[in-house]
């Protein structure tokens, strides 16, 4: 315990943060097909859990009963109450409004009425525009997203090559998905935290979408790790989605061609729906952000301060090892001490941290030091 204390003042503390990032690349091959093969039956491959309540699909870097899977991202699809596809919906019509309404609810909030908030295409609520009332939700784990995504580095690519078949057929045409915006055109009117505007424009292949022509997706939730894309990704223009006439709506079944677009929600389950999404994903990557505060305190030991050690073992420079002093005066020759750890009180003096230094440190009245000790959290 220490004898002698020296009061920290305000110039003596001060208080940073420093983002770090990190590359997080998911490879479509780890979404659609390193574990299951070709023409896997639904719920069969090992990387991906269904549940029996039907509501989302699990995504695993591996086979998720090894205890070396982690956990990726979920998948599911929702409509809105007043989405024109609830009224023929035969398939957890029920299921599929709640979902929808519960990310609403939790990212976009409520309006002055009480009502929930329907996702906004260009994110200015207050303007009105164009819903996004038919959407799937890819909510990522929080171990790839750490404290948020960074802002401006979302990818996805999707393949859009109308047929439908296992393997690279499906990717031959490709739409990208980013926030390329991000970094400086992202909104704060979520309770969520910031999001960004998703964009669309041709990855692969020839006359997918029009030339130089930015389409407007999704959203991206940067806290919250949520990517809502919408289903006209997957239609054409007569369909009401943004590829053009002449290469068609998307087919997700190798065996019924009227298994197309996101009009499939109708008819199919939430796995299905699931399913249609991953394997169709080409490459999703970005960057995460790790928010690191730290406070640090600058321990200063002047010229005449800390020459003298209060261990009650501490020798005078002309005694032996049986004569033992504590020096507590000028008058000893060549006054010393090795500052090995510094230590952090409260105002009771109650020892709240410990530094320790990589060797100790030769201290006298000839020189001065100071310490930086951080704390990091």
């Amino acid at each position: 315990m220490a004898t002698t204390f020296k009061t920290l003042g305000a110039g003596d503390v001060t208080t940073t943060r420093t983002l770090l990032h990190e590359s997080i690349p998911v490879t479509g091959s780890i979404v659609s097909g390193t574990y299951g093969g070709d023409a896997v039956a639904l719920g069969s491959e090992g990387h991906i859990k269904t549940y029996s309540h039907g509501m989302f699909q699990s995504v695993y870097d591996y086979p998720y009963l090894s205890s070396s899977a982690n956990h990726i991202f979920d998948i599911t699809a929702g409509i809105a109450d007043s989405s024109a596809l609830s009224s023929s919906t035969t398939s957890q019509t029920s299921k599929k409004i709640n979902i929808y309404n519960q990310m609403a609810q939790v990212l976009m909030g409520y309006d002055e009425t009480g009502s929930v908030r329907l996702f906004d295409e260009d994110g200015d609520i207050i303007a009105g525009g164009t819903k996004l009332k038919e959407c799937y939700f890819v909510n990522f784990a929080r171990i790839l997203t750490k404290d948020e995504i960074k802002k401006g580095t979302f990818e996805m690519e999707l393949g859009t090559a109308d047929a439908f078949a296992h393997g690279d057929a499906n990717f031959a045409e490709r739409i990208k998905i980013t926030d390329f915006s991000g970094s400086d055109g992202y909104f704060v009117n979520s309770p969520a935290g910031e999001y960004g505007v998703l964009f669309a424009t041709a990855s692969a292949g020839t006359d997918i979408l029009a030339a130089n022509q930015y389409y407007k997706v999704g959203l991206l939730f940067y806290q919250a790790g949520v990517a809502v894309i919408s289903g006209s990704v997957f239609s054409d223009s007569g369909d009401g989605g943004i590829i053009n006439t002449s290469k068609g709506t998307v087919t997700f079944s190798p065996t019924n061609a009227s298994d197309t677009g996101f009009n499939t929600i109708t008819a199919s389950t939430n796995d299905v729906m699931a399913d249609n999404l991953r394997n169709r994903l080409y490459n999703l990557q970005f960057n995460n952000t790790t928010e690191l505060n730290s406070t640090i305190y600058f321990c200063r030991a002047n010229n005449t301060e800390f020459n003298y050690s209060s261990n009650p073992t501490y020798l005078s420079s002309s005694g032996g090892p049986s004569e033992i002093v504590v020096k507590d005066g000028m008058a000893d020759n060549d006054p010393h001490s090795y500052i090995t750890s510094v230590g952090l009180y409260s105002p009771d003096n109650e020892l709240l941290a410990v530094a320790k230094v990589s060797e100790p440190l030769k201290k006298n009245p000839s020189n001065e030091l100071t310490l930086r000790v951080r704390l990091d959290y």
